[in-house]
């Protein structure tokens, strides 16, 4: 099964500058360990794509796309409280993580390439109405809707490992039935967004959907493996008909602005069972995305080591 990896200049302007943990260097990072183990060999190498305003309004709300179009002209200013700043060609730089999302979902609903990796992406704290943490255009809520609106995809099951909570996707579909939602996160009290507890299991019809894992700082690979069963327990549970990896680097040891201590082979494992339902549930459909990670090594490793499972997990 081939694995299709978007790689290009487009994904790479996706940052805040130099010095910032989320700088324009992210991407060539990790592209160049991949090169360096020979994982570019193996891959299918995709061209960065962009998106519409009326995508965007998929999950976003008109007001909000407005303001990052305004203040990305301007390059002045914030997009949010104080984390996020407005630089030139954020607009653009933004559209093209959720187009290449887009783009991934032609080819792995199509079946010519189930398998994806998305490296810049899984932005995962917009709100549909404001950027949050580094975050201005929530590509994860946009595939989503668009899974249900173009696809007619209902059930997806959205995983996400970065030591941050995903909660601009959590909030965003805490009600909803059919979004499956599981997250290993450094615990809310000790880290950035200080959210996703263990009793936020969805509301309404959607309670006992979303499976939130707080982890104490510190926590290791066993760690890891001893709450990673009860995710694959629940995702499988859930029958997803496509999956979504958010596979964070920022959970590995090392990290400048977090304190989990997990290496490189959580993140392979990960991908390698998410794999494995996805080929069980999906029709093989699964579409990974980098998502944080600020210790440049760490990044490359893990991405990689997520690259590598992905081609080998059958």
């Amino acid at each position: 099964m081939t694995l299709q990896v978007y790689i290009g200049e487009g994904l790479a302007r996706y940052g805040f500058g130099d010095g910032h943990p989320f700088g324009h260097d992210r991407l060539d990072a990790f592209w160049h360990e991949a090169v360096r183990q020979g994982l570019d060999k193996r891959v299918h190498i995709a061209e960065p794509a962009t998106c519409s305003e009326r995508e965007l309004l998929r999950f976003h709300s008109p007001a909000y796309v407005e303001r990052v179009k305004t203040l990305s002209r301007s390059g002045t200013g914030y997009l949010d409280c104080g984390d996020t700043p407005a630089v030139k060609g954020m607009f653009e730089a933004a559209s093209c993580v959720v187009g290449s999302g887009l783009d991934s979902l032609v080819h792995s609903i199509s079946g010519e390439h189930p398998r994806i990796f998305v490296p810049i992406a899984g932005l995962h704290h917009a709100r549909k109405d404001s950027a949050a943490g580094f975050c201005v255009f929530n590509d994860p809520g946009v595939l989503i809707e668009t899974l249900r609106q173009e696809y007619a995809i209902k059930r997806v099951a959205y995983i996400d490992i970065d030591a941050h909570h995903g909660d601009g996707v959590f909030y965003a579909f805490e009600a909803d039935a059919d979004l499956i939602f599981a997250d290993i996160h450094e615990d809310g009290r000790y880290l950035y967004p200080g959210t996703g507890f263990a009793h936020e299991t969805g509301k309404g019809k959607a309670k006992g959907t979303k499976l939130n894992i707080p982890m104490l700082p510190g926590a290791d690979d066993e760690s890891f493996h001893q709450v990673w069963p009860q995710l694959e327990e629940f995702v499988r549970a859930g029958k997803p008909e496509v999956i979504l990896l958010q596979a964070g680097a920022d959970s590995i040891k090392g990290d400048p602005i977090t304190h989990m201590q997990f290496t490189p082979q959580a993140h392979a494992y990960a991908a390698k069972r998410l794999c494995a339902i996805a080929d069980e549930f999906c029709d093989g459909r699964i579409i990974a995305m980098g998502g944080g990670g600020y210790n440049r090594t760490n990044l490359g490793l893990a991405w990689s080591a997520v690259l590598e499972s992905m081609l080998d997990a059958g």
